[in-house]
């Protein structure tokens, strides 16, 4: 029986999508729910199953392709029960039998384009990490890997030279190195496309503001330090920076509810809870997963969904309702090394938080200059709807909390 495979139902207001590459050829033999191909859409990458045992038997879109919901892909011809039995018996031969020269040559399973990569450029794949799944080497695996191996005008990877004799130092000033004036030009992922997009309309489409402050980390640092491996024991989670950064802003979001609405044409809507999105990084850009209802959530559930969300991005497994919605967002840019700078809203959200790295600097207290462990705040804005008074008396609630971690117990 012939079946054809195509676009899964796309999320909404999403048009097409992107065809990245073929797991399975024509001719390729494939198992119920194994993966086929994935689709990149401007929010998310949806992975296409295979529907029933059988045979590829055609591809009608190459990787790289636009294709639209419910499109054909490729077909497939299915198996009955007992002929899917007989090759799933010489599957299992076969996959030992791959195993094997697998563990003899240190070869990791290779999609088409990769391999002709590593073909085109002599390169040894065992020699190659692999950040995809299950250690899958990708495409830019392998050009991190020449990037890594090739040094300009010097010998390719995989090919030695003998070394110079050691020359004496010459008198004078040496001569630049080489230089090259190289150019490559690859196509933007669907994701950083619609990033790009979306900042541009951030900026061109709302009235952006940023005020800053600075907070002293010192009482949060040793409230962690003193209670952080009784909280990992209790809870099964680390105690981060960021679970407090978001009880502070919950706190402040309800002092001034303003900050947590926004303009839909000439009207203001205005939330009654806290759906916050965290940034985290992915290997395909920056995603925003949403943690919702955080004015209910204790600091465990938001490191917990912290933590899972961090380890879905790495996987590539942010889904889309982790991304949908959200009325307020935090993004961290000082585990990147950041000192200060002006996040861009994410609309239709109002305003962002941003946090920075954290630095030991001179301040006054009390009279005297001691040194405190200190981050720079900011807070981007619209103001449109926000007014300065407002936008500055949020950060300071945030500042006034994190300084004195106990007004967040006590609802202060």
């Amino acid at each position: 029986m012939s079946i054809e495979i195509k676009v899964p139902v796309l999320p909404e207001s999403v048009a097409d999508a992107l065809l990245l590459d073929w797991h399975k050829q024509a001719g390729d033999r494939v198992r119920r729910d194994e993966i086929l191909v994935e689709v990149e859409t401007d929010k998310i990458v949806l992975e296409v199953a295979a529907p029933e045992d059988g045979v590829v038997t055609e591809i009608l879109h190459p990787a790289g392709d636009i294709v639209k919901e419910g499109e054909a892909l490729a077909r497939m011809e299915a198996r009955a029960a007992d002929e899917a039995a007989g090759e799933a018996a010489d599957e299992t031969a076969d996959k030992a039998a791959d195993k094997t020269a697998r563990d003899t040559s240190g070869d990791s399973p290779m999609s088409p384009a990769v391999r002709r990569m590593v073909e085109e450029h002599a390169l040894d794949i065992s020699a190659i990490t692999g950040s995809g799944r299950d250690g899958r080497v990708t495409k830019e695996d392998v050009l991190a890997f020449i990037s890594d191996q090739v040094a300009p005008d010097g010998p390719c990877a995989g090919h030695s030279s003998p070394a110079p004799a050691p020359q004496p130092a010459a008198p004078g000033p040496q001569p630049a190195p080489p230089q090259t004036r190289e150019q490559t030009r690859e196509p933007m992922s669907r994701l950083r496309r619609t990033i790009a997009e979306r900042l541009v309309e951030a900026q061109r489409g709302a009235a952006l503001l940023t005020t800053f402050n600075e907070v002293n980390m010192q009482p949060v640092m040793d409230l962690r330090a003193k209670y952080r491996d009784a909280f990992e024991q209790t809870h099964g989670s680390r105690l981060g920076f960021m679970s407090f950064f978001v009880k502070a802003s919950v706190a402040a979001l309800h002092r001034f509810p303003m900050v947590n609405a926004y303009i839909d044409g000439a009207d203001i809507v205005r939330h009654n809870y806290c759906d916050i999105g965290i940034a985290v990084s992915s290997p395909r850009g920056l995603v925003v997963p949403i943690l919702r209802n955080c004015e209910g959530l204790s600091f465990a559930g938001i490191e917990a969904q912290i933590r899972e969300f961090g380890e879905r991005a790495g996987d590539g497994k942010i889904s889309l309702d982790d991304l949908a919605g959200g009325t307020f967002t935090i993004t961290n840019g000082g585990v990147f090394g950041s000192l200060l700078s002006t996040p861009i809203v994410n609309p239709p959200q109002s305003a962002i938080l941003g946090m920075h790295k954290i630095e030991q600097r001179p301040v006054a207290e009390d009279g005297r200059v001691v040194v405190r462990p200190m981050m720079y705040v900011a807070l981007s804005y619209d103001h449109r709807i926000i007014d300065g008074r407002e936008a500055v008396g949020f950060l300071v609630a945030v500042k006034d909390m994190l300084e004195d971690p106990a007004r967040m117990l006590l609802q202060l």
